[in-house]
């Protein structure tokens, strides 16, 4: 049977990893809506070009 002090250290390792978790997520959401940004003004590049070349 678990101690007390063995449930509190998993309670925290389970709390840290929920911690960097969030962190991660947040960092994949920043980096996916930069992605999005410039695929977007590459869109508006190609057109820009396709115009200028016909």
């Amino acid at each position: 049977m678990a101690n007390l002090k063995d449930i509190q250290r998993q309670i925290k390792s389970v709390t840290n990893t929920q911690k960097t978790t969030r962190a991660m997520k947040l960092v994949s959401t920043a980096k996916l809506r930069r992605a999005e940004e410039l695929a977007k003004r590459s869109r508006l590049y190609a057109a820009k070009m396709n115009q200028v070349l016909a």
